[in-house]
């Protein structure tokens, strides 16, 4: 029961709930996931690090990045069903569009020059 609680806990953050939604669509390393939701380095490794708590989320090095992925295969059978549920309440989101919307120019940069580049603008 309690990786239950956990997961659902998981659940109840909107930067979360729009993570899981951009990684329903590709893996995406840290700096990818902060172009795609515009926030910080801090702010997508936290929560990054509870989706991967809670069991959504997995990581795997790939050269110099990690890379956050959904696996549902590996994933508790709840998993797959919440997924779906996100997936299904976010379809007319326009918050999760701008997210989709930004997730197709996303360069694999890295923290630094994204911030960089923000500063410049």
């Amino acid at each position: 029961m309690h990786n239950l609680v956990r997961a659902i806990k998981a659940l109840s953050d909107e930067t979360r709930i729009r993570i899981l939604r951009v990684l329903m669509e590709k893996e995406c390393c840290v700096c990818e996931i902060m172009q795609a939701l515009d926030i910080s380095q801090s702010r997508a490794s936290r929560n990054l690090g509870i989706l991967e708590n809670a069991g959504f989320v997995k990581s795997r090095r790939d050269g110099l990045w990690t890379v956050h992925f959904i696996d549902v295969q590996k994933a508790e059978k709840y998993h797959a069903t919440f997924i779906r549920a996100v997936k299904d309440a976010l379809g007319d989101s326009k918050q999760v569009a701008l997210d989709l919307e930004r997730l197709k120019k996303v360069l694999r940069v890295g923290p630094a020059k994204v911030n960089q580049e923000k500063k410049s603008s």
